[in-house]
């Protein structure tokens, strides 16, 4: 019998905190980090770059709208190609969006450092710019704020995601009155309309925040239909939202201002044209407020996400077993949120921003082209699988997320696949000592779901009780 800390996690999120984790981790990122970034590398395009990101991911979020219908099981995209492909090749997608989570968390924390800083300057000038240790204490609190309970974290997402919707609604209300269309001539730097490429894969990150919505799918009510309904409303929200602010914030700061300011950009932009705001003071205090809210949140998301992504590989076995285990008092992952931590600091302590926008961009968009591998093979392989979600037109949504975010890919820095392969490398290394480990510890195991010869089927079944067969000779 399995003890306390192998129990399935408890459905506790509503559609609002669903929605919310995706909102939260998209607009985090996107807004207050990535906006100045992207207007330094493509002028005013960037605007068109954030639009066209937008419509590349959709066809993803297609994807990952009929998988977690189909197959509701925390993990998100690991689940889906554990359900898909063989073990390796999940192996190697639950290692890579564990990574880009926690490259992610580390470039949230330190925007939220950065906006803290401009945030409290407004009022203490003279508070030292001690701009790794805010981080740090900020990925410290979320931690523990995770490890504790989740039904707290997913209610502090919420809040903290509607508190800064409001105040970027209150960002656009005031700039529209203050665009000034010379800002977007010419709408490209030199180089031309290529220059949105670039742009497009250093901002990508900003878009993967719907997919966390489905690594806590057992923790969500009524998954099947809950899931595919907060990824697309998390997607809507969030490309309105960003097209509106990046155009308010291009069209009066201009985008060499905006790529000057960098992970401050959107705040610099407010101080321009909105009025004093009651206790605060300026409006650019309002927008510096929120930027700590925006990017806080976007921590809470990826702390959730990453912790989820090395609970469902530890379930697996895929992942030291520890960490696919429920706290016995907290009915948390609690091993996996520490470890996910751990990494994520690391990350904050030695890892450029820049470079770490890079690779978690680059890891989301290769897990993206996996993911819409699986929803075709998974076509294939099992026809008569329930799908409460079908992708419309299929196979053409999958086949242009594959190729457009291949693309995107090639865009990235060759420093950037450098590391990245190192991270595959080490990945690797851990992926065969398990497997070894495993090997050694099978003929004396006395568990017989342990110790399956190779080449049987086997029926596993999800949270609401649909059987699927896996095949134990490619696990």
């Amino acid at each position: 019998m399995s003890g306390a800390g192998e129990r399935s996690p408890t459905a506790s999120l509503g559609l609002l905190d669903a929605t919310m984790v995706g909102i939260g981790a998209m607009i985090g990122a996107g807004i207050f980090v990535l906006t100045g970034l992207a207007a330094e590398t493509a002028g005013p395009g960037a605007l068109i770059a954030f639009a066209l990101n937008g419509g590349v991911t959709a066809f993803t979020a297609l994807s990952y709208a009929e998988l977690a219908a189909a197959i509701p099981r925390n993990g998100g995209g690991y689940a889906y190609v554990r359900e898909a492909f063989s073990a390796p090749i999940a192996f190697v997608m639950g290692w890579t969006r564990w990574f880009t989570y926690m490259a992610a968390g580390a470039l949230y924390a330190l925007g939220f450092s950065s906006n803290f800083i401009e945030f409290v300057h407004i009022y203490l000038p003279s508070l030292p710019e001690f701009t790794v240790l805010y981080a740090l204490l900020a990925v410290a609190a979320f931690v523990a704020l995770n490890a504790l309970s989740t039904e707290a974290a997913g209610g502090a997402e919420t809040i903290v995601t509607l508190i800064k919707i409001v105040i970027l609604f209150v960002f656009v209300a005031f700039g529209f009155a203050a665009v000034s269309a010379t800002e977007f001539t010419p709408l490209f730097p030199a180089e031309g309309a290529v220059s949105v490429l670039p742009a497009m894969g250093l901002t990508f990150i900003a878009f993967q925040g719907y997919d966390l919505i489905a690594t806590v799918t057992e923790e969500v009510e009524n998954p099947r239909k809950n899931i595919p309904r907060a990824i697309f409303a998390s997607l809507a929200v969030t490309i309105v939202i960003y097209l509106l602010v990046v155009f308010v914030a291009i069209g009066t700061l201009g985008a060499d201002q905006l790529g000057a300011a960098g992970e401050t950009a959107i705040a610099r932009a407010a101080g321009g044209f909105m009025p004093a705001i009651p206790l605060l003071g300026t409006g650019a205090a309002l927008i510096a407020f929120g930027a700590v809210f925006s990017t806080i949140s976007a921590l809470n998301a990826v702390v959730i996400g990453s912790s989820r992504i090395a609970f469902a590989m530890g379930r697996e076995r895929q992942l030291p077993r520890r960490l696919g285990q429920l706290h016995p008092r907290y009915g948390t992952p609690f091993v996996a949120v520490l470890a996910s931590a751990a990494l994520m600091l690391l990350s904050v302590l030695v890892v450029p921003i820049r470079t770490v926008g890079n690779l978690a961009s680059l890891f989301s968009l290769l897990g993206f082209i996996v993911v819409n591998l699986s929803v075709i093979r998974l076509r294939r392989r099992q026809p008569n699988l329930l799908r409460p979600f079908s992708i419309p037109y299929y196979p053409i949504p999958p086949i242009l997320g594959i190729v457009l975010n291949l693309l995107l890919g090639l865009f990235i820095s060759p420093r950037t696949w450098a590391i990245a392969i190192g991270w595959l490398v080490i990945g690797g290394g851990v992926y065969l000592l398990l497997e070894r480990r495993k090997e050694r510890a099978e003929p004396s195991s006395t568990d017989p779901s342990d110790a399956e010869p190779a080449g049987t089927d086997r029926t596993t079944t999800d949270p609401e009780g649909t059987s699927r067969q896996a095949d134990e000779g490619e696990r």
